[in-house]
């Protein structure tokens, strides 16, 4: 099967997340910038979810441009990753509304950690169809950054407990970690 229909789907759902993500903030009644503040929170979850959608989506494109051909099994596990990126409107709109509690931050963490999961499951059966000597095998190499952020998410989830600040502040932190340019792919494919 050729890949471009499951990118093309891929970025479809994506661009919905987005749209849902951004019609959960609801407009202020008034008219002064006072009105604004109590939307603090929401925006800065908004924020910090898009900014997550907008790396699984970077990265996403990156790691099929490794991938000859798609099978079943690819189709599946990309299925996986976009259900979990599918709930991050949800735990964004909960963490926001209720301020960066402990409970919603912890779920928030939990839906990052299943997401990350998801993605290395699809990097793993793209390897597994293409063989180990695959563009994508040759391109993450030990991946750090890959290997760190599962449990980084696993502290924010612990750390919501004792301090829901900390706990956000780990996320904002992993976000961080995957802004930086990675350009271990486009070194492999060439571009």
């Amino acid at each position: 099967m050729e890949k471009h229909r499951l990118e093309a789907f891929s970025d479809g759902v994506i661009a919905i997340i987005i749209t849902i993500m951004v019609l959960e903030m609801k407009v202020p009644h008034g008219s002064d910038f006072a009105s604004l503040k109590p939307l603090i929170p929401v925006f800065l979850s908004y924020v910090l979810s898009f900014v997550y959608v907008g790396i699984y989506w970077n990265h996403h494109h990156h790691m099929l441009q490794t991938a000859k051909h798609v099978t079943g099994g690819i189709l599946w596990a990309n299925l996986h990753l976009l259900f979990w990126l599918s709930l991050f409107p949800f735990v964004t709109g909960w963490m926001g509304e209720n301020h960066f509690a402990a409970m919603p931050l912890v779920l928030y963490g939990c839906v990052l950690l299943m997401a990350a999961i998801s993605y290395w499951i699809l990097q793993k059966t793209i390897i597994a169809n293409q063989g180990e000597n695959a563009l994508l095998a040759k391109a993450l190499g030990r991946d750090i950054k890959g290997n760190l952020s599962p449990l980084l998410y696993l502290a924010g989830v612990v750390a919501a407990f004792y301090s829901p600040m900390l706990s956000g502040m780990i996320y904002a932190a992993v976000a961080l970690i995957w802004l930086i340019p990675d350009s271990r792919i486009e070194r492999v494919i060439g571009n």
